[in-house]
């Protein structure tokens, strides 16, 4: 049965009021004596939540054949890494928010980038709220990026300015400060790394890290840029060099975590908030920018070394993390635990996974949804009657692909969507070829369709509703002045 949302419910169809004391309940039920209560052997006291920002999939332990990331690889071969990770939003506030709340942007509000008029719903629980009503130490160090800020309490606030955690030496410092005055107590810390985030100058080497930076001639732009420039290859350069610094930063923390003897009780969720910065990335609805590197030590559970192929959100994190640790999440949350993927059981599981993206600064205001069976990817742009509004970021463009080629009839895609896009991503996982209008993949259509129709209705998707869209669009395109 479809849980439809109005204007006057939030999260998955409950209304705003009963949704915010059903929440409130269920924490007031969760004691300080039922945690370690999961059904899961193992179960830790401590959550340690980082993200890297417009991290695709560019590991070593993804297959990277540039990146120079041997402490994530580490934290791989000692957890579980998920291989088809998805995040809800290829745009940063969107897709912390669903971190951070377990449900999905047209959800909880945060559809694009914070500003003045663009924030989450009044009353929606997040992970900071439940775990501080619970008894819980919280910690953040890095960007936020979602509003309020009331609605993530924090005992240790160390967010601004974000780009200074560049430093990774300086974030490790202020990790162990926090271990050192709450690592006692039960506690939560989100660590949020500036890098590979733009801007890139300067970026290739901060406080002697990396060691030995690439150079353009040493990389070679990435496939789903489907360009090749010497300014593309030199960008491209510059984010592997943050990849290295981060993966050192994040070595330095998990070193303090272990130095403060909680390596053992305390469960590590690692993954990128998006996709690269880029082109076809960052901003779209196109594997590079939706699919995340994505990995979980659960000590006692995770099996070491494990991959699933599963289909996995970031909606996923708040239920995996709320049971870990024995505390009753929010009813009607979309997302499931990860244990028994981290366990390596043969579970049950979603067969499609979805996304969306609706703006991320003023004037980049382009709703579309996606989903992805595990083969095919389906889009539905919904608006024809404009092109994209962010067709580039950084130097790789459509000017400079050749007429007549399949980069070019990509790019073109990618400048002026049409209705619906469809890959497979088995045959072409750099999408460059839509197959929507190919009869040989009519049923193939319909089914992802069909499926996406479905998680539309089941997540209270507003933009169904014509009117809501069309007063939505004129909304944005107001504050642009269009």
């Amino acid at each position: 049965m479809s849980r439809k949302m109005n204007g006057n419910t939030d999260g998955a169809g409950l209304s705003r009021r009963d949704f915010c004391v059903s929440v409130a309940g269920a924490v007031a039920l969760s004691s300080r004596s039922a945690l370690g209560a999961s059904a899961w052997p193992g179960t830790c006291k401590n959550i340690l939540l980082i993200t890297t920002d417009d991290q695709g999939v560019e590991a070593g332990c993804y297959g990277d054949p540039y990146a120079r990331t041997p402490h994530l690889d580490a934290l791989a071969a000692e957890g579980v890494r998920f291989d088809r990770a998805y995040i809800t939003q290829a745009s940063c506030s969107p897709s912390r928010s669903s971190m951070l709340t377990g449900l999905y942007p047209h959800q909880n509000g945060q559809i694009g980038l914070v500003r003045p008029d663009c924030h989450m719903r009044e009353g929606i629980p997040t992970l900071q709220g439940v775990l501080k009503a619970a008894g819980y130490k919280t910690g953040m160090i890095g960007k936020l990026h979602v509003a309020p800020a009331t609605a993530f309490p924090l005992d240790f606030d160390r967010r601004q300015p974000c780009i200074r955690t560049r430093d990774v030496r300086g974030v490790a410092a202020e990790a162990t400060e926090f271990l050192d005055r709450y690592g006692d107590a039960p506690f939560f810390l989100m660590v949020n790394y500036f890098d590979p985030h733009r801007p890139y100058k300067d970026a290739d080497q901060i406080k002697g890290l990396p060691e030995k930076p690439y150079g353009p001639d040493d990389v070679k732009p990435f496939p789903f840029l489907g360009v090749d420039s010497e300014a593309v290859r030199k960008e491209v350069a510059t984010y592997y060099n943050c990849l290295s610094r981060v993966d050192t930063g994040i070595g330095l923390l998990l070193a303090r975590l272990e130095e403060a003897g909680h390596k053992d009780d305390t469960v590590v969720v690692f993954l990128g908030d998006h996709g690269a910065p880029f082109a076809r990335a960052k901003t779209t609805c196109y594997e590079a920018g939706e699919r995340v590197p994505f990995i979980v030590r659960w000590p006692g559970v995770s099996r070491a070394g494990h991959v699933s192929r599963a289909l996995v959100s970031s909606v996923d994190i708040m239920p995996t993390v709320l049971d870990a640790v024995g505390v009753a999440a929010p009813p009607g949350l979309p997302g499931r635990s990860l244990a028994p993927l981290c366990a390596g059981r043969k579970t049950p599981w979603r067969k499609t996974v979805c996304a969306e993206y609706t703006t991320h600064a003023p004037g980049h205001y382009f709703p579309r949804r996606a989903v992805f069976d595990g083969r095919y990817k389906l889009i539905r742009n919904l608006l024809t009657d404009r092109p994209n509004p962010v067709p580039n970021i950084g130097p790789a463009k459509r000017a400079l692909t050749k007429p007549g080629t399949v980069e070019r009839a990509a790019y073109d895609t990618h400048c002026n969507p049409p209705a619906v896009e469809l890959y497979d991503i088995e045959k072409d996982p750099v999408e460059f070829h839509n197959l929507a209008d190919d009869s040989a993949y009519g049923d193939v259509k319909k089914r992802l369709l069909a499926a996406l129709q479905s998680w539309r209705e089941e997540t209270g998707d507003q933009t169904l509703d014509p009117l809501y869209l069309a007063r939505l669009t004129r909304e944005q395109d107001a504050r642009v002045g269009k």
